[in-house]
């Protein structure tokens, strides 16, 4: 099995060329522009983004922790499943990188590969990025390739979210929890996306509704996206517009759910933790909170495992 997903940068350093894989993604980044102008466009950007992001990761601690949350996924998803299974982390932006995953596997015997999302709902600017490099380097190697592309109402997985809202909940006084208001916040990503058929604002839906039916009921809830870069039309409301809104309508207590992310990185860790903290609290919200990622929950490899069992049985 491997666990696919975007990665992170693992030190300062790591940021600027982190970045110039992330513009050069022509899933992620849809231009007009291909092979070297692509790789040109991207050294860029990234050399003018690179300060204000490093910055960023110096106030999580110098580097994105995916990667060991990662590995750590890994490894409760192969104990789970048991002898005859390898779990390998792979990455399309950052080490180790997909096409080295795939090596590895290769090297240490493995004869198919199980790739699984860790993008519960599909969408074509990471799921479909992802999957393509797979694709493309098991063909080179010539192994067999199925896939767990997408599981937004998988009810294990709604079960492991939930328990995290949960959790987050009890933080709060018994007597003021029915006045928390839950906020799914969700990477988003350009409407021009959605309107070509892309999947990813209905599936995010459907895993809110999911989780909505295993909370109390009369749960005060909302959806925001967040992460918005670049001038074009985002899906809305962005969430450092919608928490003003949220205080100007009397909540003064609020529990932000990482929806659509299963670990913690910058945008949980930054985004979330201290920049949509920060705007809650200037526009009056007293009690600011965040749920934790799903990380190492048990729940969710329990789930990831019944869906590498369910996809080789479809897979032959």
């Amino acid at each position: 099995m491997l666990l696919l997903n975007l990665g992170g940068p693992d030190s300062l350093e790591a940021v600027e060329p982190f970045l110039v894989n992330l513009f050069s993604d022509p899933f992620l980044i849809r231009l007009p522009l291909r092979g070297w102008l692509r790789r040109k466009f991207a050294r860029w950007v990234a050399r003018k983004r690179a300060p204000h992001v490093r910055q960023l990761y110096s106030e999580i601690g110098g580097r994105s922790p995916i990667e060991p949350i990662t590995r750590k996924q890994a490894e409760m998803l192969e104990a789970e499943l048991g002898a005859g299974y390898r779990c390998y982390v792979a990455f399309s932006a950052w080490t180790p990188y997909i096409r080295e995953a795939v090596e590895r596997a290769q090297a240490d015997g493995c004869r198919r590969l199980v790739g699984v999302s860790l993008f519960p709902q599909w969408c074509s600017a990471t799921t479909a990025s992802v999957l393509h490099d797979l694709r493309g380097e098991a063909g080179r190697r010539g192994l067999p390739v199925v896939e767990v592309d997408h599981y937004p109402e998988d009810p294990t997985y709604l079960d492991a979210l939930a328990s995290t809202v949960l959790a987050g909940l009890r933080r709060f006084d018994p007597d003021e929890r029915a006045q928390v208001h839950v906020l799914f916040s969700a990477h988003g990503v350009p409407v021009s996306i959605i309107k070509k058929g892309d999947p990813y604002e209905r599936e995010v839906h459907a895993t809110v509704q999911g989780v909505l039916a295993r909370l109390p009921p009369g749960q005060p809830w909302s959806l925001s996206w967040q992460s918005k870069v670049g001038p074009v039309k985002w899906l809305e409301p962005a969430s450092a517009d919608h928490l003003p809104a949220l205080a100007a309508l009397g909540v003064s207590r609020v529990l932000v759910v990482p929806v659509a992310f299963v670990s913690d990185h910058i945008e949980t860790l930054h985004e979330q933790r201290i920049l949509l903290r920060g705007i809650a609290e200037q526009a009056g919200i007293s009690r600011y909170e965040v749920a934790d990622a799903l990380n190492d929950s048990a729940l969710y490899a329990r789930a990831l495992a019944r869906l590498v069992r369910a996809a080789e049985a479809r897979g032959g």
